[in-house]
């Protein structure tokens, strides 16, 4: 098996009970809370950006209330990832009972890799996401990576925590009290944006937000990761697995964007029928508490299918069947300007634009991380690390 990448271990979309951000302030960060002056001969706006992140903590970004969900390590692999589907979530911070401690998160890339290297065929049932625990999946996983959980301080500034996501390629950080050792927050690249955008009208808006795309050395251009239609679910993961990306633009045999798969797309379109078997389970056992005998065979029974659905169906089969729970495809065009592209994204809460001409025939990938990249590391002479599209 080959090394997984991803650090900490196991992805999270906030679901924000209250859409509200405060402009709070508590402590300094570890960079300048004031302008830094730009060098002689450079344009001034291009530090625009990279001030304002420097100068707010992560605390300022946090919402006043949203959802956190908290796994032990003891739990079954299986019930852990339901539970992500049934909460909307995408990732959770793992607790170790026994060192009092979190240790790791769970995401979806773990789910995608569990079916990517256990998975044999429809008739096998895959016995490591039945019955492994969460610790017996670390086990297997800290064989190919570091053992350790990357964090950040509510105090820290924004720009540190935009270092730490693409320093790291990681998606979700973890925001860590340091006196209680409570998690408090999970930040992501959205949320950094969505709290630029909200808050950007407090500062001067940059001149070059008015180029075009094209313009500006903003997105993936090359070696595009897709998938054809055609293509089986599992090859779908296999490209996940192996270009670590987030989410794949779906072509048909023209070249043209039909949809977009992405990596929590596998978690709630593939294992429908097993769902409705487990929450049948959940609902039978509340209604028959006091009938042990009778839930353990009906349990039994269920189990024993192991229906989860085939990872040999066409994209075009798993895209017609997943649920409402998809971004879609969410377009942009070379013309338009990096300004109209922000807006697009963060109104629509998304974390990528397909670039496509206009023939609908993709031709880059704008992410989240690249725009956070230009506009906030570049300009402190942070460039990007070797990578792939995300």
């Amino acid at each position: 098996m080959e090394a997984f990448a991803e650090v900490p271990l196991f992805e999270m979309d906030e679901y924000e009970e209250e859409e509200v951000l405060s402009m709070r302030s508590k402590g300094a960060s570890s960079y300048a809370t004031y302008p830094m002056a730009p060098p002689a001969g450079t344009d001034p706006d291009a530090y625009i950006y990279m001030n304002f992140m420097k100068s707010h903590s992560c605390y300022d970004a946090m919402p006043r209330s949203s959802k956190l969900v908290i796994f032990d390590t003891t739990l079954q692999v299986k019930k852990a990832f339901f539970a992500l589907v049934a909460n909307g979530v995408r990732a959770a911070p793992l607790w170790d009972s026994k060192l009092q401690c979190f240790v790791g998160m769970l995401t979806i890339t773990d789910f995608i890799n569990i079916l990517h290297r256990y998975y044999k065929s429809p008739l096998v049932q895959i016995y490591e996401l039945e019955e492994h625990k969460i610790e017996t999946w670390r086990e297997i996983y800290l064989q190919y990576s570091v053992n350790r959980l990357i964090s950040i301080k509510p105090e820290s500034s924004l720009f540190d925590a935009i270092y730490s996501l693409l320093k790291n390629k990681i998606h979700r950080l973890p925001v860590i009290d340091p006196t209680s050792g409570n998690v408090l927050h999970i930040l992501t690249h959205k949320r950094i944006l969505k709290f630029l955008h909200i808050f950007g009208s407090m500062i001067p808006k940059p001149r070059f937000l008015q180029k075009q795309i094209n313009e500006v050395p903003i997105g993936t251009f090359r070696q595009i990761a897709t998938v054809q239609e055609s293509a089986s679910v599992y090859e779908a993961l296999a490209i996940f697995v192996e270009r670590r990306v987030s989410a794949l633009p779906v072509v048909n045999e023209q070249g043209k964007v039909v949809a977009l798969y992405s990596r929590f797309d596998v978690i709630v379109s593939l294992p429908n029928l097993y769902k409705l078997n487990y929450l049948f389970i959940v609902i039978f056992f509340y209604i028959f508490i006091n009938c042990f005998f009778i839930f353990f065979y009906f349990f039994k029974n269920l189990a024993a299918q192991k229906n989860y659905n085939n990872l040999n169906m066409t994209m075009k089969e798993a895209i017609a069947s997943r649920s409402c729970w998809v971004e879609g495809v969410l377009k942009c065009y070379p013309h338009e300007t990096l300004e109209t592209i922000i807006d697009r994204i963060a109104k629509a809460e998304v974390h990528r634009l397909v670039l496509v001409d206009r023939e609908d025939v993709v031709r880059g990938i704008v992410s989240l991380s690249d725009i956070l990249q230009s506009l906030v590391l570049s300009p402190a002479d942070i460039y990007k690390w070797p990578s792939l599209q995300v």
